[in-house]
């Protein structure tokens, strides 16, 4: 099980990306086992880490295929092998300290 922050943005394509964050937001919501959370800079993603990476080059692909010429992809990577972890659980263990 991972969590995945990713970033897919275009380069030379003008100052709002929004319509190329939406092809990528598609390929992402159509995989049944990959959880995601939209953020104002990252998705983050929760699942297999090898669906999660193969969804990224989809993604990824979808923007050229929107029109972009250069692409630039931001990923970074939480992979546990001891236990579960999910985005909630991340997130609860620090508001509990709160």
């Amino acid at each position: 099980m991972a969590i995945v922050a990713v970033s897919i943005a275009p380069l030379g394509s003008g100052t709002s990306v929004s319509q190329y964050v939406v092809e990528a937001e598609k390929v992402f919501a159509s995989k049944e086992n990959i959880k995601r959370q939209l953020g104002p800079m990252f998705t983050t993603l929760e699942g297999d880490l090898t669906e999660i990476l193969d969804a990224i080059k989809e993604a990824q692909e979808a923007v050229f295929t929107a029109g972009a010429l250069r692409v630039s992809t931001t990923i970074k990577i939480d992979e546990r092998r001891d236990k579960t972890i999910t985005m909630e659980g991340k997130i609860q263990a620090v508001e509990q300290k709160l």
